[in-house]
């Protein structure tokens, strides 16, 4: 009888244990706010880190296996990771995460893009048909996307569904409250005119206000040339910026230089969470962009 009770135990431990949701987040981000949501429900794995460019992954066996014990897969979506995600997905073996089944999510799916190309050409560089997938640098784009990331993880694992609900009920009050802070602060940054490396920060200018006028690269993901950052520093006598932004998995090279040519700050942004050591969770991911951005604008 003893052994039998103790059998029953260990076969409800294991269920139990099992009963935790197995995130597959492609980056940081998005794999932030699913632990938001649903704090020790989920086992959260990121695929990526703030120093890894999303676009250039290897499709690691790594990689395989942790899609091949996932519950839900939480992808930014638009193409960011099209190089690499398609083949983790097939490769796993794992039906329940394929596209177009409840353990499939796409965070840019569910938020107004930005950049949506008219023409698609390749000629023109890394150009995403879907638009401009850095999503999530919009924080009002985060709460629309964990709404809608709640229910699937509580239609995922009904049996911890309310938890999910009251995780992300928790979540968009604190963080509607923040939002309102950091556009109080940061409208000193309104009309700013900046350079960028790449183009990965359209939904950060559209909610504070800053206006691009020029990038780093001739086009998206080509490496800066000589003669573009020349006739970028040439621009800055009719069209002046005030300073420079990269990324933190960017090259520093090229930000610095003209920076060091044009007399601007170069900024590095933390650009997703652990880009920075400030920038530990989604708050402070927003905290030190909006503080980063304004010490550079005095």
């Amino acid at each position: 009888m003893k052994r039998f009770v103790i059998g029953i135990f260990l076969v409800l431990n294991g269920v139990a244990a099992q009963a935790d949701l197995k995130v597959f987040a492609t980056v940081p981000e998005w794999g932030a706010l699913a632990k938001e949501i649903g704090g020790d429900k989920v086992k959260l794995y990121t695929a990526t880190t703030a120093f890894q460019d999303p676009h250039r992954i290897e499709a690691k066996p790594s990689l395989l296996a942790q899609a091949r014990q996932a519950n839900l897969v939480v992808a930014a979506g638009a193409d960011l990771e099209i190089g690499w995600l398609p083949l983790v997905l097939r490769d796993s073996g794992n039906p329940a995460i394929q596209p177009g089944r409840p353990g499939y999510f796409e965070a840019a799916a569910l938020v107004n893009r930005l950049d949506v190309p008219a023409v698609v050409d390749r000629a023109h560089g890394d150009v995403h048909a879907a638009g401009n997938p850095h999503t999530h640098l919009d924080p009002r784009n985060v709460l629309k996307v964990g709404e809608k990331l709640a229910a699937r993880m509580a239609e995922l694992d009904a049996a911890n569904a309310a938890a999910y609900q009251a995780g992300y009920t928790a979540f968009a009050g604190k963080w509607q409250a923040a939002m309102a802070r950091w556009e109080k602060e940061a409208a000193p940054l309104k009309g700013m005119a900046v350079l960028v490396h790449h183009q990965s920060f359209v939904y950060l200018s559209n909610w504070l206000g800053l206006k691009e006028v020029g990038a780093l690269e001739p086009k998206p993901a080509i490496e800066p040339t000589s003669g573009q950052l020349t006739g970028l520093l040439a621009r800055q006598q009719t069209t002046p910026a005030r300073m420079v932004l990269r990324a933190a998995y960017q090259q520093d090279g090229p930000s610095l230089w003209i920076a060091g040519k044009a007399g601007i700050p170069a900024v590095l942004l933390p650009y997703t969470v652990g880009g920075t050591p400030e920038a530990k969770d989604l708050f402070g991911l927003f905290d030190d962009t909006v503080q980063r951005l304004l010490k550079a604008g005095r």
